[in-house]
């Protein structure tokens, strides 16, 4: 499993719209891309120098492979429909491998099954 990382800051007076469009736009288009299982949207809660918000979107894929059909089929296209934020963001992609993953397990409710 891969995780495609996108990190935004993104300036406060057009941060409303922004997450607006994300919620209602951008991440229900990169989901229906097909290539991507799930999407987690955060805020970083370190605060910038140069001000603005900050936040991680994490788009959970179940391969390198599905994620290099991505960028080849769709990010191209997606990203240009950022146009109406452009100079009013910064963004950094980050590409990670899911080593392992655990849950913690309530004691009580492991002892009841």
């Amino acid at each position: 499993m891969h995780i495609y990382n996108v990190t935004i800051n993104i300036e406060e007076d057009i941060h409303d719209l922004w997450l607006k469009w994300m919620h209602e736009e951008h991440i229900p288009e990169m989901l229906a891309t097909g290539k991507f299982s799930k999407a987690k949207m955060c805020r970083v809660l370190v605060e910038e120098e140069m001000g603005g918000l900050t936040y991680s979107v994490q788009y959970t894929t179940d391969s390198k492979e599905t994620l290099e059909k991505y960028y080849q089929e769709d990010a191209g296209r997606l990203r240009k429909q950022s146009k109406p934020f452009e100079g009013k963001f910064v963004a950094f992609r980050t590409e990670l491998e899911v080593i392992s993953e655990q849950l913690f397990l309530n004691k009580s409710f492991a002892e009841e099954e």
